[in-house]
């Protein structure tokens, strides 16, 4: 095991996990490399949430290894402490600040900052000043800086909230459904904006959108009954007759 989770930054082997009876994860298998991104596609049910709960310390699997950055056990921590670890995660539905601006929900994420009084009203350092125009050019919503969060559109809101996980700096995001009601527009937008990301942090994204898949252009593990069915390019797991049979063709 110490030799295959060696350097990875997500290593799971053979986890499992039961509610009631009903195996929500059974013997699954993935290894993610610093800075790649990893699309997770597959039917419902087929336990890709159950998968992101297990890496966040939310569930705890019956058995398997479950390790981060080759070494750290993350069935041994809780939410916060998988967290502090540097791993984010970010749900289908945007949760901003609706009230604040878009400079300042970002602001109130930064990294080192944890006083909300100090966050809103203390001067900023060059550097933060520096980060935050540096989040707001990679989100693209520059323009919309001083706009409060509930005037954005579905879409930015969505980048409001990746941009604020990626001002706490973390090693691994991972991004459930980001495309989801989203424009074909801001669909594609959002896929140049994860693979803006990735390299400096490995990403996971979990999603049904086939055409934004490919737009991202990296390996997919396509998951069924908690299991990996198949994995590679779009174009070879779109291939696989299971694939097709379970998921693609319904």
């Amino acid at each position: 095991m110490a030799i295959q989770a060696a350097g990875s930054i997500l290593y799971l082997d053979n986890v499992h996990v039961a509610f009631d009876g009903f195996k929500a994860i059974n013997g699954l298998s993935m290894i993610l490399k610093p800075g790649e991104m990893r699309a997770i596609i597959g039917p419902n049910g087929a336990g890709k949430t159950t998968m992101m709960d297990i890496i966040t310390g939310k569930t705890r699997p019956d058995r398997g290894d479950v390790l981060f950055n080759g070494q750290v056990d993350l069935t041994k921590q809780d939410e916060a402490g998988v967290a502090r670890l540097g791993i984010g995660r970010k749900f289908q539905k945007p949760t901003v600040f609706e009230t604040q601006t878009v400079e300042d929900n970002l602001l109130l994420s930064l990294k080192g900052r944890r006083d909300v009084y100090a966050m809103l009203f203390a001067k900023r350092t060059g550097e933060e000043a520096a980060r935050l125009d540096e989040l707001l050019a990679l989100i693209r919503l520059e323009a919309r800086r001083g706009d409060l969060a509930g005037d954005l559109s579905h879409g930015q809101k969505q980048w409001l909230e990746i941009g604020m996980l990626l001002a706490q700096d973390p090693k691994v995001l991972l991004v459930d459904e980001p495309v989801a009601g989203m424009t074909d527009a801001e669909t594609m937008q959002t896929a140049e904006l994860l693979r803006a990301v990735a390299g400096a942090h490995s990403v996971v994204v979990v999603e049904h959108d086939m055409e934004f898949v490919r737009a991202l252009g990296v390996k997919v593990t396509v998951l069924h009954q908690g299991a990996v069915l198949a994995e590679g390019s779009i174009d070879h797991v779109s291939a696989v007759q299971e694939v097709v049979d379970v998921y693609l063709g319904r």
